[in-house]
């Protein structure tokens, strides 16, 4: 009678002896597959470009290919859902745009922003503006508000999507110039350019993903956005310039679904710091006058538990907080 009891306890303490060195394995083999990462804009824009290189550079460190699948819409924050329902090994990451930080204070989301995802690595960060076809009345910025306040609502401008850093920074400028502008959603830069180019808009607000379009003598910059005017656009002055006391970058990283073992955040840390180093990402950057932005785990975590408390602050000036 007791001998099948023995034997099961023999067999189930063998296995269990056999399954625990498993995880350790696993995660010391690390990658033995190729990577997903999510990007959150579509196609043939900035970020897919210039995240395209880095994925490349990332795949010769890892051994492994790293395969860029395109999620746009939701104001950037697709990715980052997409790892709420990924497993916790490695093998899906996500870009972690700023719209990722609003979320939660425009809309009933079931996850957490800091607590359920893995900041691995900030890489870069977009430079903005605001841009007009060639063509267009508006030389100036001056020209832009005159027109607008001669015409309420009527001055449309796209940007890449509802609560981007794009939209909210261009009703903040809105608001500080005290003109009321029409806004127009676009999945991305693509997309948007192509609408600003066409005449479909009287302008654009955006990353420089523009600047091949302006290079090429269809676009006009009215303003930058940054702390001090674009190397690539010295003649556009920045919003502090025109009397706007607004600065206005985006950084971005590469984040994990929670639980992420400790062991393979780092690898995928080493491997996307070493990537980003390669003076190939550099020169894709510089396409866009983007310039590499490390922060570690703990710097991007940081910035992250910033930036949610900044962007509520924001959300809630332009009214545009959700009852949760």
């Amino acid at each position: 009678m007791s001998f099948p009891s023995v034997s099961r306890r023999s067999a189930l303490m063998l296995a269990l002896a056999a399954a625990a060195p498993l995880p350790a394995l696993a995660q010391s083999s690390f990658p033995n597959k190729p990577i997903k990462l999510v990007i959150a804009f579509p196609a043939g824009g900035p970020t897919d470009i210039t995240m395209r290189q880095l994925a490349a550079n990332a795949s010769k460190v890892l051994g492994q290919t790293v395969i860029i699948e395109n999620k746009p819409g939701a104001g950037g924050t697709l990715p980052a859902q997409a790892l709420q329902i990924s497993p916790a090994d490695g093998y899906t990451i996500a870009q972690i745009p700023l719209g990722v930080f609003r979320l939660a204070y425009t809309t009933k989301v079931g996850w957490d922003p800091i607590k359920d995802i893995n900041y691995v690595i900030n890489v870069t960060g977009y430079a903005f503006g605001i841009v007009v076809p060639a063509d267009s009345p508006f030389k100036t910025w001056q020209d832009f508000v005159a027109y607008a306040k001669a015409n309420p609502g009527k001055l449309t401008y796209g940007s890449t999507g509802t609560l981007t850093s794009p939209h909210l920074t261009t009703e903040r400028i809105a608001q500080a110039a005290g003109i009321e502008l029409q806004h127009v959603p676009y999945k991305g830069s693509a997309d948007l350019m192509l609408a600003v180019v066409s005449g479909q808009l009287m302008a654009a607000a955006d990353s420089t993903g523009f600047a091949p379009q302006v290079e090429a003598g269809k676009l006009r910059v009215l303003n930058t956005w940054g702390a001090k005017r674009l190397a690539k656009f010295p003649d556009a002055p920045t919003l502090k310039e025109l009397g706007i006391d607004i600065v206005q970058n985006s950084p971005f990283g590469i984040g994990a679904p929670k639980g992420t073992p400790p062991e393979v955040v780092k690898k995928l840390h080493d491997a996307f710091k070493q990537a980003m180093e390669d003076p190939s990402y550099v020169a894709a950057l510089d396409k866009y006058d983007m310039l590499p932005d490390y922060k570690s785990s703990a710097e991007y975590t940081k910035f992250a538990q910033d930036t949610l408390a900044r962007e509520k602050a924001i959300i809630e000036k332009l009214g545009l907080a959700k009852p949760q």
